[in-house]
């Protein structure tokens, strides 16, 4: 089959950062779908994976990366239920494994859901990891109640215009009641976390006196989706007694989380490949999630966060979405279609 892959971790300019590779076809394990993918779109975590996994030394097989994916059932494994050869699926796939930059890709049933009919393959794959990520950490890890929020009960997503921002903005407008507070700095990013749900945005590089002339002096639930250690004064300055914080970004260095010990408040990381790679008891979680994230831009709810398409899955087109996402420039998500 047709791959884009790389052996060796290198800048994305290098002529071997991503390479047109000529791989075997995978063979689906017991809980596998075989999977023909149609569109990906690209993350933070793909460029990382490509520019860090291999540093000290060339591989001696092929990495493809790729963590969203939109594709045809072609094969199953026999401990697979609820999907059929033929069936329209979405995913984000297991950090572990070889990732859907390819035309076939293996991935566990369990993690998988079938894809909306009111978007185009493009428009779904912009999905989701986001949606995972997002809807992990908003009510696994920060445990936000759904339903309707206390009065006056307030989230701050810092990076809202990105992907994750992008699409937690979305769920927590449609599924908390929260006031929602996104963080923005460009004209255009600003207007597009409007767009996106937000009640208020503000700029990052004042973080705590913008939050404040808002009129509130804390706030209930902080999201952090960019910079952890560099927002983490704002984010203690800001969280309210008892409240919690939640992070995706990892940074070098630490941070002091004694900080947080005179207000009783808490802190978590979110990181959606968690249930895969560990297999969790709840793994068919992640299905369940997408699933219901499915029915809801079904149903109107939601929508994609899609705002590029490149045509190509070649090594050509996935090298200028991962170009594009460490600019970190980019408003909402690109995706590649074939």
């Amino acid at each position: 089959m047709k791959a884009v892959g790389f052996f060796r971790s290198h800048p994305i300019d290098h002529p071997e950062a991503l390479l047109d590779l000529d791989l075997p076809e995978p063979v689906p394990g017991p809980h596998d779908l075989l999977v023909r993918v149609a569109a990906v779109s690209v993350n933070p975590a793909d460029a990382k994976i490509r520019s860090r996994s291999a540093r000290d030394a060339r591989r001696e097989t092929a990495r493809v990366p790729g963590y969203d994916a939109v594709g045809e059932v072609v094969a199953m494994g026999e401990a697979v239920t609820g999907f059929a050869p033929g069936d329209r699926v979405w995913y984000a796939g297991d950090v572990t494994r070889q990732g859907s930059d390819a035309e076939l890709q293996a991935v566990d049933a369990r993690i998988t859901a079938h894809a909306p009919k009111s978007l185009d393959d493009a428009a779904a794959a912009a999905l989701p990891l986001t949606a995972l990520t997002a809807w992990e950490a908003l009510f696994d890890r920060l445990e936000i109640p759904m339903g309707r929020a206390a009065p006056g009960a307030t989230l701050l997503i810092i990076g809202g215009a990105g992907g994750v921002g992008s699409i937690a903005t979305q769920i927590a407008r449609q599924y908390t009641g929260l006031t929602v507070i996104t963080t923005a700095s460009r004209p255009e990013s600003r207007a597009w976390s409007l767009e996106m749900g937000a009640d208020h945005v503000v700029d990052h590089r004042n973080l705590v006196a913008e939050v404040r002339a808002l009129g509130f002096r804390t706030v209930d639930y902080i999201f952090n989706t960019a910079d952890t250690a560099g927002h983490w004064e704002a984010m203690v300055e800001l969280i309210r007694p008892q409240g919690r914080i939640c992070g995706i970004v990892e940074h070098d260095g630490g941070i002091d989380l004694s900080r947080l010990q005179g207000k009783s408040a808490g802190f978590v990381w979110e990181w959606m490949f968690t249930r895969p790679v560990c297999q969790t008891a709840d793994i068919a979680r992640q299905g369940e999630i997408l699933a219901t994230v499915a029915a809801a831009v079904d149903d109107g709810r939601l929508k994609t966060t899609l705002t590029r398409r490149i045509a190509g899955m070649d090594a050509a087109g996935i090298r200028a979405a991962h170009r594009a996402i460490e600019s970190g420039m980019t408003i909402g998500k690109i995706a590649i279609t074939r």
